[in-house]
């Protein structure tokens, strides 16, 4: 037995080993790991075919029977975020009494919203809102919106903005993809982060997840429970990681072709993701407070800049009445949207919201790592604070700001480019659509496409650091040819989800890995309620 906050002394005396003349620093996390992503990536290449298959499939069979799973995992871990903040636990430090933060609130937000939602929110600001506020088969909750678009395309009738229906489809397209974007996805991460942080700074264990369970299985966790628990929240990284790098290069691709006339082709992904991902190399090499931190805080100002630019140049009281109204709605909502018993709306249920909670299931491991390595000094409730409201609010005034301008530009124009696409489900066009109802409809989409594939970098770097601190049993200086391969294995997934089955296969890749990191996750919350407990009992 050795005392709590130090790991045995063969972890600590293991030394860096020469694999194919590099060096690496070899534990059971990283060879199991690395074996399987290379095998399946191999694999996805050669049977792409198959891998469609196999990946569709899968994603039905996920969120139809385990679509209970998720949404009980995610309402218990934001029940816990709201118990612990306001709570006495609330005022623990992380990292001790006398602890100081390392980053000032800015530079700490930018951090973390730029690794934590980036690209997601380019390609589905617009068509997220859109889908819901056209109804059919993704109406949410069944309430009906608005008329068949197929019907209002065809007799050039465009529904009265005016028309009751039409205005709770309005602020139910902005609540609902809120929804999704906020308080319970902030969660995840927040549960993991706060675990992480608690076990790393108070109690001087590794920034390693099997660290966060140290109440329940002690010095094991240093064995093989704790193997299997670092396993499993590199397989969700990846996966998960991998799924928004793909979404980023089709919308850049799509934006290229609508652009320029570049041709829309896989060809033209797979030159993206590489390049990209040679882009992410250089940041990953250079550590967490030169790329990562400057590419983050440029990115911030970015999307404030592209932000600011829709509000002003869109239909700015439009958008502030949907920031609004898209806010109540979500507040009055999100018990019914959180319910998972009798749900009649099974295409918005299973296509939409379960999806998404193993996307941000299956990101926690490295966005809850990457928050818990820049939030010591933080008090419990500072930290909850920051990593749900504020994160969520950003997310209703840019859903607001997008969605309402889309949602906008149909009504009092009758313009159908962005309905169109959804109808389509060419969801990353729908921004670019946008755009063209506004005026520098060029430097707008420039300048969306060049913030994606920053968030593109700052999502493949971050991303990479996280999973090779994981995978080297939590030394934050591990050699750099390790670092090269985790950030180029993530490139690779994502080409290998891309071919063998588009967006369907890098969803059911986030459901597949999402759900055994869900039991985690909730043992998780376990494990630091323990903690937590612990430590406000003793100061």
């Amino acid at each position: 037995m050795h005392e709590e906050g130090k790991q045995p002394q063969y972890m600590q005396e293991r030394e860096y080993k020469k694999l194919f003349g590099l060096e690496i620093y070899l534990t059971p996390v990283f060879i199991i790991s690395s074996i399987a992503i290379v095998a399946f990536i191999i694999g996805s290449l050669i049977f792409q075919e198959g891998a469609t298959k196999l990946f569709g499939g899968l994603r039905v069979w996920l969120t139809t029977n385990l679509d209970w799973l998720f949404m009980i995992s995610t309402n218990l871990v934001f029940l816990f975020c709201l118990f612990v903040a306001f709570s006495p636990l609330g005022k623990v430090r992380l990292g001790g009494a006398d602890a100081k933060p390392e980053y000032s609130y800015l530079t700490w937000l930018a951090m973390l919203f730029a690794a934590g939602v980036g690209i997601g929110l380019l390609f589905f600001g617009v068509s997220e809102p859109i889908t819901y506020f056209q109804g059919g088969s993704y109406s949410p909750l069944g309430i009906e919106t608005v008329y068949d678009p197929e019907t209002a395309y065809n007799a050039g009738n465009v529904p009265d903005a005016g028309d009751p229906k039409v205005q709770t489809a309005a602020s139910l397209g902005i609540a609902t993809t809120v929804f999704h974007w906020g308080l319970q996805g902030w969660a995840i991460y927040g549960v993991v982060g706060l675990a992480l942080a608690f076990f790393a700074y108070n109690r001087g264990l590794p920034l390693l997840i099997r660290s966060a369970f140290y109440p329940i299985f002690g010095d094991r966790i240093w064995g093989w429970p704790g193997h299997i628990i670092d396993t499993f929240a590199i397989f969700a990284g990846i996966f998960g990681l991998a799924t928004s790098l793909g979404l980023g290069v089709q919308q850049v691709t799509s934006g290229l072709n609508h652009l320029f006339g570049i041709p829309a082709s896989n060809l033209t992904m797979v030159l993206l993701i590489v390049g990209i991902t040679a882009i992410a190399l250089i940041s990953v090499m250079t550590g967490i407070n030169v790329g990562i931190k400057r590419l983050s805080q440029f990115n911030i100002i970015l999307a404030f800049v592209l932000l600011a630019a829709v509000i002003l140049l869109g239909p700015t009281f439009y958008i502030f009445r949907s920031i609004f109204t898209g806010l109540g709605t979500y507040v009055m909502k999100i018990v019914p949207l959180s319910n998972w018993i009798g749900r009649e709306d099974t295409g918005f249920f299973h296509d939409w919201t379960t999806f998404y909670w193993a996307w941000w299931i299956a990101w926690a491991p490295f966005i809850g790592t990457f928050i818990a390595r820049i939030s010591k000094g933080r008090t419990v409730r500072e930290f909850v604070i920051f990593v749900l409201l504020l994160p969520t609010l950003l997310c209703v005034i840019w859903f607001g700001a997008f969605g309402g301008t889309a949602i906008h530009q149909f009504l009092t124009a009758g313009y159908t480019g962005v309905t169109e696409k959804v109808e389509t489900y060419n969801y990353e066009l729908a921004l670019f659509e946008m755009f063209e109802g506004l005026p520098w409809t060029m430097l707008l989409s420039c300048v969306a496409m060049t913030l994606t594939i920053i968030f593109f970098v700052t999502s493949s770097d971050s991303g990479s650091l996280i999973i090779d601190i994981i995978a080297a049993g939590g030394k934050v200086d591990a050699p750099v040819p390790q670092r090269v391969f985790w950030c180029t294995a993530e490139g690779l997934v994502a080409i290998a989800l891309l071919l063998g089955g588009g967006l369907k296969s890098l969803q059911a890749a986030s459901l597949a890995t999402g759900f055994p990191f869900a039991i985690v996750l909730l043992g998780m919350g376990v494990c630091v309620w323990i903690g937590l407990r612990n430590e406000a009992r003793q100061s």
